[in-house]
C-alpha cells in the first residue's frame, strides 16, 4: 500500500465519521448489552473514532450518590440503584450529542422509549462463553456475586436479551480486535443514517452487521 492510498483511506474515513456525526444531528450513540460484552472499552474508541465525548452512566450515577455501585447495591439494593439511573440517563440525554453507555436501564421500557427519541442504540451482543471469560477477570460485578454467576448470567440473557434485540442496531462483540468491532458499528451507523427513517424504533428491532449473531 502506497503513503498516497494510506492517506486517502485515512481521509475517507475521516469523512465517513464526520458524515455520521453531522447525520446525528443532536442524537446521541447508546451502547447496550450485558455487563462484559464491552460497552466501555469499546464506547470509549468510538466515541474517539468519531469526535464525541464518552459518557458512562455508572461513573455519573456514582459521582450523584458519592459512592461506588458496589456500595449502593450492598447499602440500598438495585431497585434504589435503577431509579437513580434512570433520573441520570434523562439527564445525559438532554445533553444532546454523545456516545454513552446506560448500565442496565435499557431493560426499562420508559428509557428504551426516551433512548429512541433521543438517540441510536446499538447492542453489542455476546454469548455465554465471551461474556463469562471478561467478567471473571473483575470483581465489581455485583449481580454476580454469588456462588454460580455463570447461572446468574444465563437468566439475564434469557430476560434481557429479546430487549436488547429492540435496539437500532446489533453488532456482535467477540474475541477480535476492538478497531474490527468498531469498524463494524461505524459501518452499520453509516448505513443507518443514511436509510430514510418513519419515526421511532422501540420496540420494532434493527439491523444486525454480517458478523452478528
Amino acid at each position: 500500500m502506497t503513503a498516497e492510498s494510506t492517506s486517502s483511506g485515512g481521509a475517507s474515513s475521516a469523512a465517513a465519521c464526520q458524515g455520521i456525526c453531522d447525520r446525528l444531528a443532536g442524537r446521541s450513540i447508546v451502547l447496550v448489552g450485558l455487563m462484559g460484552c464491552g460497552k466501555s472499552s469499546i464506547g470509549r474508541r468510538l466515541a474517539e473514532r468519531l469526535g464525541l465525548a464518552f459518557v458512562d452512566a455508572d461513573h455519573e450515577i456514582e459521582a450523584a450518590a458519592g459512592c461506588t455501585v458496589t456500595e449502593i447495591f450492598s447499602r440500598y439494593g438495585e431497585a434504589y440503584f435503577r431509579d437513580g439511573e434512570r433520573r441520570v440517563i434523562a439527564r445525559i440525554l438532554e445533553q444532546g450529542r454523545r456516545c454513552w453507555r446506560p448500565a442496565g436501564a435499557f431493560v426499562n421500557e420508559e428509557t428504551r422509549a426516551r433512548i429512541a427519541e433521543a438517540g441510536i442504540s446499538v447492542w453489542l451482543k455476546a454469548e455465554l462463553p465471551v461474556l463469562m471469560a471478561r467478567v471473571r477477570r473483575r470483581t465489581n460485578r455485583p449481580l454476580l456475586r454469588t456462588d454460580d454467576p455463570e447461572a446468574v448470567m444465563r437468566r439475564l440473557m434469557a430476560e434481557r436479551y429479546p430487549v436488547y434485540a429492540e435496539a437500532d442496531i446489533t453488532v456482535e462483540s467477540r474475541e477480535e480486535p476492538h478497531e474490527v468491532i468498531i469498524g463494524e458499528i461505524v459501518a452499520a451507523l453509516r448505513e443507518r443514517l443514511a436509510a430514510p427513517q418513519s419515526g421511532g424504533n422501540a420496540g420494532s428491532g434493527g439491523q444486525s452487521t454480517d458478523g452478528a449473531a
